[in-house]
């Protein structure tokens, strides 16, 4: 099957009440999970950590993506820097994992050659703080070597961004600019000054499905009463509401946000946070890996990292901002709050692993869309297929603020 091809995906195409799903092998195959990273992970702009993540000069952390190994790191004026995480000499892998890199230097552990966090290349391997003994330093001195330019191996430089709370890298040379990415969501979101909120709390799920369920499995509302039963209740189907303007993202909204479970909203809200806002939930995803849960008093956020056609590790962070922690009390609403979403969060994990069990029989090939519930999902898997046949598009939104998923529709 040629999956850089429009006809493969025919059946998702179609408008979403005449729609089927994805190819199943969009989140079974081996050999399209390869081809996804190079089509749409290599491609654009992804989410690789959040900003409270790397907030100091030498900071530095590690990420795959698109098949490469990437360090993010802030320079010594604490600019973000983004490299290949690749050695200039002969191509070893520089740092294993996230860490604070010594004397503000990444330094290759193969034959010692180091590079600032601007990516320049600093020494060969002779260099301040080198451990090379006095008496042996003669044998390493590269400063006689013809034709070599320490300028000429620079790390691999990529584009590195914030916006709000995320730091996104794009592998591409020349990317598309982060704010046609992002279209209207950070005006949309505006009122929540989220890049000041700081992470609180946060956990690790690694999990057997593919990245694809879990960003779907957010996106739709269709199966709470039966997964979701509590937060039914905060969050109640009809509810529901798209949310959906220009950008590289899927928008709904719940409102108003039930009083009926405590936890969700014990803390107080931000105090920047107004109007409509104030009685709403905004549930986004940032395509393609970074789902924001953006509530008056706090944010849900999961960055995922896809590992192989069945496996994900799904970064979580619960973040407030400053002012909703400085009441009495806050302490333990932090907790109930944390609780709450992990809870909610391991009942999504076992049923997406449910999906994938049942998505790789071989006679399953896709299933059909079910109208409204599931726009929010067409809209993302449209968006893969974009990338997957190479179409740099970016989707436009609804003529209305919120569209509502039951009763009558403004123009119908």
């Amino acid at each position: 099957m040629n999956y850089r091809s429009e006809a493969t995906y025919k059946e998702t195409r179609l408008p979403v009440e005449l729609a089927s799903t994805l190819i199943a092998d969009a989140y079974r195959s081996d050999a399209y999970f390869e081809e996804e990273q190079q089509q749409l992970f290599a491609t654009g702009w992804v989410t690789v950590a959040t900003s409270a993540e790397i907030q100091h000069p030498g900071q530095a952390i590690v990420r795959d993506l698109g098949g490469r190994s990437v360090i993010v790191t802030r320079n010594e004026e604490g600019e973000l820097r983004a490299f290949l995480n690749v050695c200039r000499h002969r191509g070893s892998r520089l740092l294993a994992e996230d860490c604070q890199l010594r004397a503000g230097r990444i330094r290759c552990p193969y034959h010692a050659w180091a590079y600032d966090l601007d990516g320049a290349c600093i020494g060969t391997p002779l260099f301040e703080g080198s451990d090379i003994p006095e008496d042996m330093r003669a044998a390493f001195d590269m400063g006689d070597v013809k034709a070599f330019d320490r300028d000429d191996y620079r790390l691999f430089g990529l584009s590195v961004r914030e916006w709000g709370p995320l730091i996104l890298v794009s592998l591409q040379v020349d990317p598309i600019p982060l704010e046609q990415w992002l279209g209207d969501l950070p005006e949309r979101l505006g009122g929540y000054s989220l890049a000041s909120w700081e992470v609180q709390a946060g956990k690790v799920y690694d999990i057997a499905a593919n990245w694809k369920l879990i960003t779907e499995n957010f996106m739709e509302y269709y199966h709470l009463p039966w997964v979701h039963p509590e937060l039914a209740k905060v969050s109640r189907i009809q509810d529901h509401y798209r949310y959906q303007g220009y950008g590289m993202y899927t928008g709904m909204t719940t409102t108003p946000i039930s009083g009926d479970n405590p936890a969700w909203l014990a803390l107080p809200p931000h105090s920047g946070v107004t109007g409509h806002d104030l009685k709403a939930g905004r549930f986004m995803l940032l395509f393609p890996n970074a789902a924001l849960s953006v509530l008056p008093n706090h944010l849900f956020l999961m960055i995922l990292d896809p590992i192989g056609a069945d496996r994900t590790i799904e970064r979580t962070y619960l973040m407030t901002h400053p002012d909703t922690m400085e009441g009495p009390g806050a302490g333990e609403a932090l907790d109930e709050l944390m609780g709450f979403w992990d809870h909610v969060n391991l009942e999504d994990v076992d049923i997406v692993e449910n999906v994938q069990l049942g998505i790789s029989t071989p006679e399953y090939q896709g299933g059909r869309m079910c109208y409204r519930f599931e726009e929010p999902v067409h809209r993302f898997q449209n968006m893969v297929i974009d990338r997957m046949v190479g179409l740099d598009r970016i989707p436009e939104g609804d003529a209305v603020d919120q569209v509502p998923m039951f009763g009558d529709r403004p123009g119908t």
